[in-house]
Parts: structure tokens; C-alpha cells; sequence
């Protein structure tokens, strides 16, 4: 009787890992926001010209960009990036936009909550993988890597 072979469950490289979870995030992100549309006192405050208090003009718009952008950048540069560099801009980028995610997570809407609790364990898995990025071993002078 013949027995079908063994999935390889092979290692996979730190960059892949931190860009899988900063697309997951940011789809999260996206999501949780997309969804608030379908929520009347949010197109009520649209409507008005205000979100979250805030007047939505020029101005709030490019901060909403400048706010994102990074995240999304975050993507690319990880896979980019010389490792040590990528290593410490996925920590500090991981921390900042989880406590911004903390900061705005107080919402009576259930959804919201939930999607903010997922997007801040992305965010912690993200600086977890980074921590952990395994370094090279070092080879004997004269010896190449096998």
C-alpha cells in the first residue's frame, strides 16, 4: 500500500511573515473603517462635514493619509530593507500604530472593538516575528555557508 508523501512544512523568511501581517492589518484596518459606513450616526456626522469631531476638509484628509501611508509603506520596506534596518523600523512602526489602534479601540460598537483587538495582535505578532528574526550563524574563516 502506497502512502501519500509528507507536506513540507517549510520555514518561512521573517520578511514574508512581517509583510503578510502588515497586509492583514491594514486589510483589518480597512475593513473595520468600511463597514462604519454602513452605521448612521457616522454617515450623519459625513454628512455634516465632521468625523470624529473633526472637520473633514483638506487638511484632515491629508492627515488620514499621512497617518496610513506609513503602514502601507511598511509592506514594501520590509521586504526591501537591509535586515537590521527592517528588523527595527517593524518594531517601532508595530508599537506606534498599536497604540494609536489602543487609543481609538474605545468605541459602544462591537465590530469596532473586535476589529481593533485583531488589529493590535497582528501588530504584536509583527513585533514578536521582528524580535525573533533569527540571525546568520557564523562560519569558521574560510569556510562557506552550507
Amino acid at each position: 500500500m502506497k502512502t501519500a508523501p509528507a507536506l513540507r512544512d517549510s520555514w518561512i523568511n521573517p520578511r514574508f511573515t512581517l509583510a503578510s501581517l502588515w497586509v492583514s492589518m491594514l486589510f483589518v484596518f480597512a475593513y473595520v473603517d468600511i463597514f462604519s459606513l454602513y452605521r448612521a450616526d457616522i454617515r450623519a456626522d459625513l454628512d455634516a462635514g465632521e468625523m470624529a469631531g473633526a472637520t473633514v476638509g483638506q487638511g484632515f484628509l491629508v492627515g488620514v493619509t499621512a497617518y496610513i501611508v506609513p503602514a502601507s509603506l511598511m509592506v514594501f520596506l520590509t521586504l526591501v530593507l537591509r535586515a537590521r534596518l527592517a528588523r527595527s523600523l517593524n518594531i517601532v512602526m508595530a508599537v506606534l500604530y498599536g497604540l494609536t489602534v489602543m487609543v481609538s479601540a474605545f468605541d459602544d460598537w462591537t465590530y469596532f472593538v473586535i476589529g481593533s483587538a485583531i488589529e493590535a495582535l497582528l501588530l504584536a505578532g509583527i513585533v514578536y516575528t521582528a524580535w525573533t528574526w533569527p540571525h546568520e550563524q557564523a562560519t569558521a574563516p574560510g569556510r562557506a555557508n552550507e
